[in-house]
């Protein structure tokens, strides 16, 4: 049967399917896009309230704040490098110019702005944007959560009413004496704003979520300031004096070694801030294809060129320092903007709100601005990072940071982390762990970390601890190892090889073996001079088996089994892939080859001729099938015959025939007579090819108890101890290419998963003697009561092939019988009255993955047929969500909620935070 199962001419062509999926875009677009229209209104409505805020909490002019969102939009827009980061005055740059402010003055900070966008142009010119992102990432996110703890503790000041201080330390002083002579009015509008930014997010339903796309900063101030106006609230007020009025930028007047610090801080700060702002934009843009394909990827030599003629004029003009902003970028992309037009409009509109919005900008109350800037603050102490870096052992370095921009400001903060992150780099690199034990008679020298000259000595020690002629393991875990331990640990080698012992050089790895058990030659595949074998091992916990080919296999089965066993797989010279027996390898009905053909002739299968049993059985021979299902993507593809007599090692007489499309990975059925020997001849019993997937498993067993026990075993204790309770009943398809734990990045007690062939809900009452799937329902639903139900289809799936060459009146085979549950999807897609399931972007490719979208939608309406889902649904107490996962992309698609066209989005591959 062919790989690719073409629609069936009866059913009829729906008009959304009647284009290519991928057809090229017009030859000419027009020159601003809708979609660029609606992003620049949406970041508009959020960068006007902000930029007030922004310039209250640094103690500038107020129309400083839409000076600089004017002109981040118009020039960093324009001359950028990111098309759709939004530029403007950013949090993370309020507490440095406040200092400035407060040093040397507004006029003077205008013209330190100038100098500091001079100071990026140079950068950008000598091309050393790149070298800003190798900042650890702890660094700048202990350095954002410092200056959001001291915009949260100024701001509080200005929310109960009062006036802030220049210092953290003096506003944490004066914070009681505050909190004595609270301002009843300031404090209401606060809190009302602060509970609107709170709760709009999360308005239920679908009224709700029309509301959401309306900005939370404009609703939160919109309605605090019509609150504050029809109740006659006495409060100060944004005021925006006439712009004839408007202080320039001047001469820089004070110390020059002051002035040239604080150009520096100014420098560093946007540079660093914009350029990880544009690599976050591109990796939030790679996630939705609809917006990647028309959006390259940033050039961050000319996004620091743009930043600083924006900054130039921003401070020429009377503006607040300028560099990329997370908020307002999320807002852009999310929005479906696909050029620099949004960004350019937005400034626009940010110039025409200036010009004739006046009398509505000055019924803002200052509390209301105030509260939505250190709502602002709190977010810029990101729990997510501090758990990033956690994770990744550099807590030190970010609290380093972050309690020292606090207390000692922002250039200084910096400077302390990178020390303390050079500090932890130079400790790690010379904090080797080396320990010895004895298992069963082998001795195990585990070494843990980078093994230098300042670590011979202990491992010397820790070598001469095994006696002359044992076994031993040495166990190196790390990155690097220099001359002189290498020279330590290859004399030892050689002296305990001479007095008849064995070493093994491993890795940490599964399946990773350096070098030859037993001799020098391991340690020259550590420096990469020797053992092609491990230099081009790239395996992982997650590797198939049969591409596990960093290991020697030969030797590993003649230790497990009998001479010969090792041909027995019939694997190639590359190792890559095998023909199994029938009794693994192919699915078969009343002993007809699986792939539709009669085994055992001698002659070449007919592509696409059914056998007996029809097409159910056939299209679910073919694992390897391609998602696409077209055959004539890969030259491997279909149906053959091989023959042979003493080819060479492993050959024997007899036949195989199999299907696969990938090379070495196809499934096959060997028939015939005679067994594979060494000598590549002979007749007689076949030997028993089940021996090496027994022992792939057992390998696989012990590679986790050696790497992956030691890891988990706390968490499993505790696990054991107090009982599953996972929060998602996750059911898809048996299909061996979905690795839930892998693509849904889950651990031990996270899912609670079930699977079946086409991952199927049969309605109650139809079961038919299975409830397996109804009584894992009930018990995730009841006992383990799950707040999530999520029904997972994929791409290239047999089951829906199965379905679709299915014949009536065909023998009612067990398979036959459990694959009727999938019969209403069928039903469904060819419903003339129900919009067909698509992907977001394009159309399904084929009759199977419109099969595969329509079964996912429809299993979840036999869900919610279930009594106890249904009764969770009515309390509120359940979600139900609809997955799609394509093997060939690796890409994963949400159902959308309340989407009548039933479409399946993107799942973004990052987020940027507020």
């Amino acid at each position: 049967m062919s790989a690719c199962v073409p629609t069936r001419a009866d059913e009829p062509r729906r008009e959304e399917h009647s284009h290519e999926p991928h057809s090229p875009p017009p030859a000419r677009r027009p020159r601003l896009a809708g979609a660029d229209v609606s992003a620049s209104i949406a970041v508009f409505l959020i960068a006007l309230p902000l930029s007030l805020g922004i310039a209250l909490a640094t103690g500038a002019p107020l129309q400083a704040g839409l000076v600089a969102a004017a002109v981040g939009g118009l020039v960093a827009g324009r001359l950028g490098g990111a098309p759709l980061q939004v530029s403007g005055p950013a949090a993370g740059l309020t507490v440095v110019t406040a200092e400035l402010i407060h040093q040397y003055g507004w006029r003077t900070t205008c013209a330190i702005t100038v100098l500091a966008g001079l100071a990026q142009l140079g950068l950008g010119l000598l091309r050393v944007a790149r070298t800003a992102l190798a900042v650890s990432p702890a660094i700048v996110h202990g350095m954002l959560a410092g200056i959001g703890v001291t915009i949260a503790v100024a701001q509080l000041h200005i929310v109960l009413g009062g006036v802030p201080h220049s210092s953290v330390l003096d506003n944490l002083r004066e914070l009681p004496a505050q909190l004595s002579r609270v301002h009843p009015a300031a404090l209401a509008v606060s809190v009302l704003t602060l509970a609107l930014l709170l709760l709009w997010p999360r308005l239920p339903g679908r009224a709700g979520k029309l509301l959401r796309k309306v900005p939370t900063p404009l609703v939160a101030v919109a309605v605090a300031t019509t609150t504050a106006s029809f109740m006659g609230l006495s409060l100060p007020k944004v005021d925006l004096p006439s712009w004839s009025s408007h202080a320039l930028a001047t001469l820089p007047d004070g110390p020059v070694l002051g002035l040239v610090a604080a150009v520096l801080t100014i420098t560093l700060v946007c540079s660093v801030q914009s350029l990880l702002g544009a690599v976050a934009v591109d990796k939030l843009v790679a996630g939705r294809p609809e917006q990647s394909a028309q959006v390259g990827r940033s050039d961050l030599d000319r996004e620091l060129l743009g930043q600083g003629a924006a900054n130039v004029v921003s401070g020429a003009l009377g503006g607040l320092p300028i560099a990329g902003v997370a908020v307002r970028s999320s807002a852009n992309v999310h929005a479906g903007a696909v050029s620099r037009n949004s960004t350019m409009l937005h400034g626009v509109l940010v110039v025409v709100a200036t010009l004739l919005m006046v009398p509505i900008l000055e019924l803002i109350p200052l509390a209301s601005l105030a509260a939505l800037v250190m709502a602002v603050g709190i977010q810029m102490v990101s729990l997510h990072h501090i758990r990033t870096v956690t994770r990744h052992r550099e807590v030190l370095v970010y609290a380093v940071t972050t309690l020292a921009v606090v207390f000692f400001g922002v250039l200084e903060g910096v400077a302390l982390g990178i020390a303390m992150a050079v500090g932890v780099a130079l400790h790690r690199l010379t904090r080797t762990r080396i320990t010895h034990d004895e298992t069963e008679g082998v001795h195990h020298v585990h070494v843990r970390g980078q093994l230098t000259f300042l670590a011979v000595p202990r491992l010397s020690r820790t070598l001469h601890l095994v006696p002359q002629g044992a076994d031993v393991v040495v166990e190196l875990d790390g990155s690097f190892m220099d001359h002189a331990a290498y020279e330590a640990l290859q004399d030892w080698q050689n002296t305990h090889t001479v007095h008849g012992g064995t070493v093994e050089l491993v890795g940490r790895r599964s399946g990773v073996r350096i070098g030859e058990p037993t001799g020098p030659a391991g340690l020259q595949a550590l420096t990469g001079t020797a053992a092609e074998e491990s230099a081009d091992c790239r395996c992982h916990p997650w590797t198939p088996w049969r591409n596990h080919q960093c290991e020697i296999p030969e030797a590993a089965l003649l230790r497990d089994g009998q001479p010969g066993d090792a041909q027995a797989t019939g694997a190639d010279d590359a190792g890559g892939g095998s023909a199994p027996s029938d009794a693994d390898g192919a699915l078969r009905t009343g002993g007809t080859d699986s792939t539709g053909g009669h085994g055992g002739t001698g002659e070449p299968d007919k592509v696409g001729e059914p056998g007996p049993t029809g097409g159910v059985t056939d299209a679910l021979a073919r694992p390897d099938a391609p998602e696409d299902n077209t055959a004539e993507a890969n030259e491997d593809t279909g149906t053959s015959t091989a023959t042979g007599t003493g080819a060479g090692p492993g050959a024997g007489t007899g036949a195989a025939t199999g299907a696969g499309a990938d090379p070495g990975a196809g499934t096959s059925a060997a028939t015939g007579t005679g067994a594979a020997t060494d000598t590549g001849t002979g007749t007689g019993a076949a030997t028993d090819t089940s021996r090496p997937s027994a022992r792939q498993l057992a390998r696989g067993i012990s590679a986790f108890q050696r790497n992956t026990a030691p890891l988990v075993r706390g968490e499993l204790a505790r696990l054991a101890r107090e009982g599953q309770q996972p929060s998602q009943l996750f059911l898809t398809c048996a299909d061996s290419r979905l690795v839930t734990s892998m693509i849904t990045s889950s651990g031990p007690g996270d899912l609670f998963v079930v699977r079946n062939v086409g991952n199927l809900v049969p309605l109650p009452g139809r079961e038919s003697g299975d409830d397996s799937v109804a009584a894992a329902i009930e018990y995730a639903v009841d006992v383990l009561e799950v707040r999530s139900i999520t029904v997972c289809g994929h791409s290239g799936c047999g089951a829906m092939q199965a379905l679709l060459a299915s014949e009536p009146g065909a023998a009612q085979t067990p398979l036959r019988r459990w694959l009727r549950h999938g019969e209403p999807s069928l039903e469904r897609m060819s419903d003339e009255d129900r919009p067909w399931a698509r992907l977001a972007g394009r159309a399904p490719a084929d009759a199977v993955e419109q099969l595969c979208l329509t079964n996912v939608v429809q299993q979840l309406e036999h869900l919610r047929a279930h009594e106890s889902v249904a009764r969770a649904l009515r309390a509120g107490e359940l979600e139900l969500h609809g997955m799609y996962f394509h093997v060939g992309e690796a890409q994963a698609y949400l159902l959308t909620e309340g989407h009548e066209d039933r479409v399946f989005d993107h799942v973004g591959v990052a987020d940027l935070s507020a």
